[in-house]
């Protein structure tokens, strides 16, 4: 008699906390270096140009700003990382290249249009409650109903090949949710909680900025991880 999958998969919670073990160092590397920023904007005045030439690319370049900043730094950079630093590179053939770039592009101007709306929402005052209400509505709200499983599906169109067949027969298998998009979002909350929170304590035309900065910091570490374990199971 065959074992029955919902005896034999592991217990989405269970995944997505491996998956934050796995990532904890790095993750703490990550929310201290938004931190960092956070405060170096606060309280240290010799960084003010810098972030006040950040505010004006964000506001002169607008929506073009964030789809083309997210495409280098969620883009461009992690992939030649993983090409130019893994023993196996045919596992990221440039034809991908394309792909993370206008995926990411897309999220560039999707969370600028997230933290437009927001302000309207909540306004941009850096209060406890203000960051409170934009980081609830942000990680429970966009992420669980759109974010993540829109992402979960576009990168599994991409690891199928470019073929929609067999991420459909994926979803027509059963409790798809539960075994694709719950287990990213515990391990994606654990890490981007606090990150986000540094992001909506800050001025709303630096946002994507440090949006931007985090992104790429977490794309590298992300990248150093996921090349490492490849090398342990090889």
């Amino acid at each position: 008699m065959r074992p029955n999958p919902s005896q034999t998969q592991v217990a989405p919670w269970h995944a997505g906390w491996h998956s934050a073990r796995a990532l904890f160092r790095p993750g703490l590397l990550l929310q201290a270096a938004a931190l960092g920023l956070v405060l170096s904007y606060y309280y240290l005045p010799a960084t003010q140009p810098w972030f006040t030439q950040l505010a004006h690319w964000r506001t002169a370049g607008g929506y073009l700003f964030s789809a083309l900043a997210s495409s280098f730094c969620g883009g461009l950079i992690p992939f030649l990382y993983l090409r130019f630093n893994t023993a196996d590179r045919t596992a990221y053939p440039w034809p991908h290249l394309l792909f993370f770039m206008f995926f990411w592009a897309w999220k560039g101007a999707e969370v600028d249009l997230l933290y437009r709306t927001l302000t309207n929402l909540y306004g941009n005052e850096p209060s406890a409650a203000t960051i409170m209400r934009k980081v609830v509505t942000d990680q429970f709200g966009f992420n669980i109903f759109y974010a993540a499983p829109m992402g979960n599906l576009v990168f599994a169109w991409k690891d199928a090949g470019f073929r929609w067949a067999p991420v459909l027969a994926d979803i027509r298998a059963g409790r798809w949710y539960a075994r694709r998009v719950l287990p990213v979002l515990i391990s994606v909350w654990t890490l981007w909680i606090p990150v986000v929170s540094c992001v909506y304590a800050l001025p709303s035309a630096l946002q994507i900025p440090l949006f931007n900065i985090v992104l790429c910091f977490w794309s590298l570490l992300f990248a150093h991880l996921t090349a490492h374990q490849r090398r342990e199971s090889a």
